[in-house]
Formats: structure tokens, C-alpha cells, sequence
């Protein structure tokens, strides 16, 4: 029997797995409780793909001979394969029982925890075999590998070097060395260590995938298209590269390409959340905001505790005007962001909390978890000193944007005897008549679109530039990750995001006593500046167009009060709708005068007007067009109604500047209070409510009183010249004075504290 026995596994091991098949049936015939017999032949069903029947026999083996180590071991596998998992870590352990010393054993229990993702076991499993065998390159591989799971990288580094000591050639381990250095942020390492996996194996499909994530993060993103190409054309359904491939089309401004990478991701892989997370996303960057809305909700319905999704899809309604879960997904925001939870970006809870506390949690949250502080403040020893002090202004939007039409007096009023101005810009280099301005207002204009944070950082400091004053904040298309690492000594939030940035290293945010009331300021990360008279800069030289359109060419009926807001949709909420929908029934023959953002949200309101007993021919819709025509078409309307929690800002501007009076309801945060600062630096304060029943009344009274509604827009007209609103020469002294001050505190060695300019 010895004999047949070892001719059957001499035939197993030759890979002739049929005839030893035979051999051990013929013994088990013979003696059916042979326990080799069994486990033999239940590991030749397991090398055939029929588990269960190789479980069985295998099983049987183990319970006639209890001291079977091997079978064990691969009983422990079959039954890995069955998803049976608690019952194979049994065999493993009890194999160790009998064979503690059995390096393989551990090896194999690890791979097998690790599997699992149970990775604490994993790695105590690794240090006890370790304490066997410290320099078994397989076990310090698992470790490695367990401590990159349990996000300690920089152990896992450790590890994964000294296995790379004993085998430089390793892919594997190389791929899994860049990606615990990936994580800690060093991304030239990462990318190094995975050119190394590839010199090795180069069709390595994951370290292609991971090398694109690397050239993505240094925004390297044509090389990182043509990474995740090489990945797909080894494996077509390869859904991480697809989604990375989507990653890197969105950052080179190709979004239908990206969608479609996204959703051949989604395609190879139904579940796949972060390229759902993705698909959402670039469908709200395109304007598709009901498409993107139903991506956010599928996705919670994966994962109801997804990073940021639920405040996604609240910003995706409320670009649709969809209130029907207004109420439940506002509050459930902010109680998830009070118990400190990634529920929201700091932008998207404007419209959910007028609390400036909530607003400062939920930016703190958010600028720890994507844009945690890379560097230490510059050393006093670094200062520089020159002749003019050095301003860089960072932003994506120097052409035909809200901030430059507000920004481009000043950056030409700067007085350049004392400053030198430059522009960090990281958005679309587009050819408009704003950019060819700007271009020519700057001293030196930096266009760092294919740098990566790092870089940008760098640039900064070799132009040894004194403050860097961030004009994106939290808003769309921010590069919040160059002011992370500490890239001037004096950094600025201004302007693009009303609130605070949550970060140490911001060090100032400009501001106004209308927008940061002092009692307010504890609920900034930065130290509040006061500016004189409002906070917000304009361009004295703007143009409008000279020819008003008459009624009919904009849609607006030939008689009747026109009421009017041209703020974003997201802006409008249920109360406010109410509002103006009671205005409308009040006024007889009026109309609401909104701007056309998306044919969702337009359906959306005219529903909602007829909900509310309006007929929804009373709404008009206006189309975008170009500036200069848009302000004069604000021409055309009576009154500017507000919008709160988040007020017009640049809008707000516009109709002052137009001659269109603003009525507006005080908010308690930045956001809320901005159309109140215009108001008062124009003179007209009067028109600032302090409460939404004010705010109703004092529409109808003005709606009904002619005159009153006359003698207001006349003074608009006279103080346009007059008050320090649109004074951009007065505003530049105010800002400079405010930058000279920082400075000087700086080069003291006084630490950034809030002051007020005089």
C-alpha cells in the first residue's frame, strides 16, 4: 500500500493529476478511513476548482489523523475559498499549535488575515513569526503590507526597505514602497519607486495604475493619461485606471472624456464608490446637476457615511431648486458636522448653516483631512527684505470671472513704488479680453497649471515673495495645497471664499465690521483685518453698455414692478421663494426676473410658484451674457431682492453699480453679510432688513411707493461717486496699508495678530 501510495504522489507532483486520482481511490476502496489518501485526494479537487468536495475529504482526513499539519494547511485554504473564514483561521492556528516553529504556516495565516482585512491579526501574526525568522523577507513583505493597510506608512517603509535590501528587484514590494510614500505625501519618491516595479516587470498593471495616481498628485496629468492608456491596454477592464484616467481628463479640463472614463469604471464595476464619488462630480462641473444628484444618492445608498457625498447632493438639489428633502438633509448636515464628521465641504454648508461656528468646524475638518499643513512657518532667519514689498495673488479665474471683475482696478492701482504684484495663476489659460488685461497689470504673471503644489510652493519662495493672498478659498478649482506648504511667510485668505479656511497656516483673512462683527471673530481660524468701508474690492472702470434693451427684448412684460435676482440658483431657498411668491400675490402685475442657471431649476420654480397658488408666467427666466450687457439690462429692473443664508456678492456689486437698489436680510455669517457691507460703504442702509419679516415688508413698501423707490435709486446714482464703495483708488490705499502692516509685524518677529486699518 506504501508503494501505490508513493507512485500516486510521485504522479501528483508531476502534474499528472488523473492517474493519481485513480491510485487514491483504489486505496481508499481498500482502507476508506486512509487519512493520506483522503487529503491527497481532496487537494487534487481543490487544483480542480471543486472546493466544497475538496473541504469534504480533506476534512475527513483531518478528523481520522488530528496531527496532519499539511492537511491542515490546506483544508485552511479550501475553506478560505468558501468564504468560510473563522473555521480556516481555526486550522491554522491549531497547525501552529502542533508546529509553532513553521515559518510557512505563518506566512500563510498572514496571507490569509491580510485577505480578510483583518489587519491588526495580520500583522500580530508577522511579529510573532518575525521573532522566528527576523530577516524572512516574505514575512517582513506581509508586514509591510499589514502596516500600509493600518495607515502606519512610515513603518511600513521601514519594512519594505529592508526587504528591498535582500531583493532590490522586487515589483511588488516597490509598488507597495510607493504607495505607503504616496500617502505621506512624497510623491517624486512614490513615482520613483514604481519606475523601479516597472523597470522589473512592465507590464505591472498595478504600478502602471499607481504611477498615474503619482503624475496626477504632481499634476503631471498628460503623463498620467498616457500611464492609465499603457494599464488599459494590458487590462481593458481595469476599473481603477479608468477611473484615474477620468481623474486626470477632469484636470486637463476634458470633461466629457473624463465622464466617459468614469463611467466605463462604473461599467467594469457597478459598485465601484470612488468612481462614483467622481462620476458625480464632474456631472455638477458640467451643468448636469439632476444626473449628478441621482450618482450622489445611489452612492449613499453603498455608503451612508461617504466622505463629503451627503453635502454633494445637497448642493445637487439646490442647483435644481429640488426642496422636497431641503428640511431632513440640512439638519442632518450640521448635526454631522457638530459631531465632527466629513459630511460637507466648507462651501457646501453655506446654505445649510448661518453659523459661523458650524462654518469654522466644518472647514477645520476639511482642511485637516485634504490640506493638512506640509511645512513649518519660514524661520526668522529666512526674512527678506527688499525694496518693495512682494504680493502674490493665487487664483484659477484671471479672465472672464466674478473675482477679476472685481479685482482688476486693483491689481493696476497698486502703488508700484512700494509693491510688486504678481499672479499665480492655476486655471485655463483663456484668451479674453480680461486676461489680456491682467497680463498687463502684473508685474511678473506665473502660469503654474502643470505644477504640482510643491512646485508652485518652491516658485514662491525662490521670487521670495512676502505675503500670498489666496483669492480661491474653498471654492471650486482651489489650490488650498501650495498655501499648505507654507509657500510665503505671510499667507491671506481674500475674497473668493466667504468664511474661514479652518488652517494654521493661513495667517489673515480680510474682512469688514459688517461681515466679522468683533464678537464673531472666535470663529476664525485667521486674524481678522478690518478694512475701513467694506471688505470687497471693485473696479471703478467698468463699462456698461450704453444701449438699455427695451422690455420685450428681454422677456419682461411692457408694465409692471420688477422685482429681480440674478444670484445663482443654489442661492434660493424654500423661505425666500415663500417671500417672493407673497410679494408677487400682493403686487398686482409684477414679476420675478431670475437668471436662467439650468433648465432643472427653472422647471423647478415655475412648479413651485404654481404650488403656491402664482402662475408661473410671472417668472421670468434671464439668459447669461456678457458683462458689459448684463449691467445694462440690470437697468431694467425695480428692486434686487437678496437671497440668505448666502447673500449676492459680486452680483450685489453689479447692481449697485448698474443703478438696481439691493434689498437684503442680515445673515449670521460672512456669507449672509455681504450685500450688507455694499450697502453701507454706498450710503444706503437703510435697505439692510434684520429679519426676513422686515425684509417682506419693507419689498411691498417699496413696491408700492413710487417715489420713495425713485428718491433711493437717485441717491444710488449720486453716491456711486461719492462713497468709498467704488472708490478703487481708496480701497488700494486701505489694502495696502493693511499688507504694510503684516509685513512689518513680520519682519519685528511679531506674530499675526488681527488689527484694523484707520
Amino acid at each position: 500500500m506504501d508503494e501505490r501510495l508513493k507512485e500516486a504522489v510521485s504522479l501528483h507532483k508531476k502534474g499528472a493529476l488523473m492517474p493519481a486520482q485513480a491510485i487514491y481511490r483504489d486505496i481508499l476502496r481498500l482502507h476508506p478511513r486512509h487519512a493520506d489518501a483522503l487529503h491527497y485526494l481532496g487537494l487534487i479537487a481543490l487544483q480542480q476548482g471543486q472546493t466544497q468536495a475538496g473541504v469534504e475529504l480533506i476534512g475527513q482526513a483531518v478528523e481520522i489523523d488530528g496531527c496532519q499539519v499539511p492537511a491542515m494547511s490546506n483544508l485552511a485554504m479550501g475553506l478560505l475559498q468558501l468564504g468560510r473564514h473563522v473555521e480556516a483561521l481555526g486550522c491554522y492556528n491549531r497547525a501552529l499549535q502542533l508546529r509553532p516553529e513553521a515559518i510557512e504556516l505563518h506566512y500563510n495565516l498572514a496571507n490569509a488575515l491580510l485577505g480578510l482585512n483583518w489587519h491588526d491579526e495580520a500583522l500580530r501574526a508577522c511579529e510573532r513569526a518575525l521573532k522566528i525568522k527576523p530577516d524572512d523577507a516574505a514575512l517582513l513583505q506581509n508586514r509591510g503590507t499589514a502596516l500600509l493597510l493600518l495607515h502606519r506608512y512610515q513603518e511600513a517603509i521601514t519594512d519594505f526597505e529592508r526587504v528591498l535590501a535582500l531583493n532590490p528587484d522586487n515589483p511588488e514590494v516597490l509598488n507597495n514602497r510607493g504607495l505607503a510614500l504616496a500617502a505621506l505625501g512624497n510623491y517624486d519618491e512614490a513615482l520613483a519607486s514604481y519606475e523601479r516595479a516597472l523597470a522589473q516587470q512592465s507590464d505591472f498593471t498595478d504600478a502602471l495604475n499607481n504611477r498615474a495616481i503619482a503624475l496626477t498628485s504632481l499634476n503631471r496629468n498628460t503623463e498620467a493619461l498616457a500611464s492609465c492608456n499603457r494599464a488599459l491596454a494590458l487590462k481593458p477592464d481595469f476599473a481603477d485606471a479608468h477611473n484615474n484616467r477620468g481623474n486626470a481628463l477632469r484636470n486637463l479640463h476634458r470633461f466629457e472624456d473624463a465622464l466617459a472614463s468614469y463611467e466605463r469604471a462604473l461599467r467594469s464595476n457597478p459598485n465601484f464608490r470612488e468612481a462614483l464619488q467622481n462620476y458625480g462630480a464632474i456631472l455638477f462641473v458640467s451643468g448636469m446637476f439632476e444626473q449628478a444628484a441621482h450618482a450622489y444618492a445611489r452612492l449613499l445608498q453603498l455608503a451612508p457615511d461617504e466622505d463629503y457625498v451627503l453635502g454633494s447632493l445637497f448642493s445637487c438639489l439646490l442647483r435644481c431648486c429640488s426642496w422636497a428633502q431641503y428640511a431632513q438633509l440640512k439638519e442632518r448636515l450640521v448635526q454631522m458636522v457638530r459631531a465632527g464628521k466629513r459630511a460637507a465641504t466648507p462651501f457646501s454648508l453655506l446654505n445649510a448653516s448661518d453659523s459661523p461656528a458650524d462654518q469654522k468646524r466644518c472647514a477645520q475638518i476639511y482642511a485637516a483631512d485634504l490640506f493638512p499643513g506640509r511645512a513649518a512657518s519660514p524661520r526668522p532667519g529666512a526674512r527678506h527684505r527688499h525694496d518693495k514689498i512682494r504680493i502674490a495673488y493665487l487664483s484659477a479665474d484671471f479672465h472672464n470671472h466674478a473675482t477679476a471683475y472685481l479685482m482688476a482696478g486693483l491689481f493696476e492701482a497698486h502703488d508700484r513704488r512700494r509693491f510688486e504684484v504678481c499672479a499665480v495663476s492655476f486655471g485655463q489659460d483663456v484668451h479674453d479680453e480680461m486676461r489680456g488685461r491682467l497680463q498687463r497689470a502684473f508685474d511678473r504673471f506665473f502660469d503654474v497649471r502643470e505644477k504640482s503644489d510643491i512646485e508652485v510652493a518652491q516658485l514662491l519662495r525662490e521670487q521670495e515673495i512676502d505675503i500670498a493672498v489666496d483669492l480661491k478659498g474653498f471654492t471650486f478649482g482651489n489650490r488650498t495645497g501650495i498655501l499648505a506648504q507654507r509657500a510665503a511667510p505671510i499667507q491671506v485668505n481674500y475674497l473668493g471664499y466667504p468664511g474661514t479656511m479652518g488652517a494654521d497656516y493661513i495667517d489673515y483673512i480680510l474682512a469688514d465690521r459688517h461681515v466679522i462683527p468683533e464678537e464673531e471673530r472666535q470663529h476664525y481660524s485667521e486674524k481678522v483685518v478690518y478694512l475701513p468701508d467694506s471688505y470687497q474690492a471693485t473696479d471703478s472702470k467698468r463699462s456698461i453698455v450704453q444701449q438699455v434693451p427695451g422690455r420685450g427684448q428681454v422677456a419682461l412684460p411692457e408694465s409692471g414692478f420688477v422685482f429681480c435676482s440674478f444670484n445663482n440658483c443654489y442661492k434660493i431657498t424654500p423661505a425666500i421663494f415663500d417671500i417672493w411668491m407673497r410679494l408677487l400675490q400682493q403686487v398686482p402685475g409684477s414679476v420675478l426676473w431670475l437668471l436662467e442657471d439650468n433648465r432643472t431649476a427653472s422647471a423647478s420654480l415655475r412648479r413651485e410658484a404654481a404650488a403656491r397658488d402664482v402662475d408661473p408666467g410671472r417668472l421670468v427666466f434671464a439668459n447669461r451674457m456678457n458683462q458689459g450687457e448684463h449691467l445694462a439690462r440690470m437697468k431694467l429692473g425695480d428692486l434686487f431682492l437678496d437671497t440668505l443664508p448666502v447673500n449676492a456678492h459680486t452680483t450685489a456689486s453689479d447692481a449697485l453699480w448698474a443703478g438696481l437698489p439691493v434689498l437684503t436680510c442680515l445673515g449670521q455669517s460672512f456669507a449672509g453679510r455681504v450685500a450688507s457691507s455694499l450697502l453701507h460703504a454706498i450710503g444706503l442702509p437703510e435697505l439692510v432688513a434684520k429679519s426676513l419679516e422686515q425684509y417682506e415688508e419693507l419689498a411691498l413698501r417699496l413696491a408700492a411707493s413710487p417715489s420713495r423707490l425713485a428718491e433711493i435709486k437717485a441717491r444710488l446714482a449720486a453716491n456711486r461717486a461719492s462713497f468709498p464703495l467704488f472708490d478703487t483708488a481708496r480701497f488700494c490705499r486701505h489694502i495696502e496699508a493693511a499688507y504694510m502692516h503684516m509685513w512689518e509685524r513680520y519682519q519685528k518677529g511679531d506674530a499675526p495678530e488681527g488689527f484694523a486699518v484707520p
